[in-house]
């Protein structure tokens, strides 16, 4: 791994705190210095300077009240859920097991599911209600906005 002066250092710091990711870390690192280093040597020299990352999962919080209280007023009429319902998905912090990253979709008719990729770039889904099958425009809206939730979470 490279060595950085204590400039170079105090820059890494600065851009840690506007939010930068460790992709863009990486990219001025090697435009701005020319200092060549992997994503991985990057990630440790975040870790041994003792910086955070910023979290940038604020607007995440306001979706998932809006999602969890749709499916809960459609617990007895069904029909409300099918008529107003749009398809949610959500990215787990922490990754199940068997899963490079996981998380959770709630269709439009209410019904849940729990996705993942595994390690081997595999994609799963395992509804929650046994035999379920979403409508296919749910399914287009699930590729679609789980694009968008992995580009935002990093992926």
């Amino acid at each position: 791994m490279a060595r950085l002066t204590p400039e170079q250092i105090s820059k890494v710091s600065a851009w840690v705190a506007e939010g930068a990711t460790l992709s863009q870390i990486q990219e001025r690192l090697s435009t701005q210095f020319e200092v060549p280093m992997t994503y991985m040597d990057v990630r440790f020299l975040v870790d041994d300077l003792n910086l955070a990352l910023v979290e940038k999962e604020e607007p995440k919080p306001v979706e998932e009240p809006v999602a969890d209280a749709a499916p809960a007023e459609a617990g007895v009429p069904a029909d409300t859920a099918q008529g107003a319902g749009v398809v949610t998905v959500e990215v787990d912090t922490i990754a199940q097991p068997h899963a490079m990253v996981s998380g959770h979709v709630t269709f439009s008719d209410g019904e849940k599911a729990d996705w993942y990729i595994d390690h081997q770039g595999r994609p799963g889904m395992a509804a929650r209600t046994p035999g379920y099958r979403p409508t296919p425009q749910d399914i287009t809206d699930f590729q679609t906005k789980l694009d968008a939730a992995l580009r935002q979470a990093g992926y």
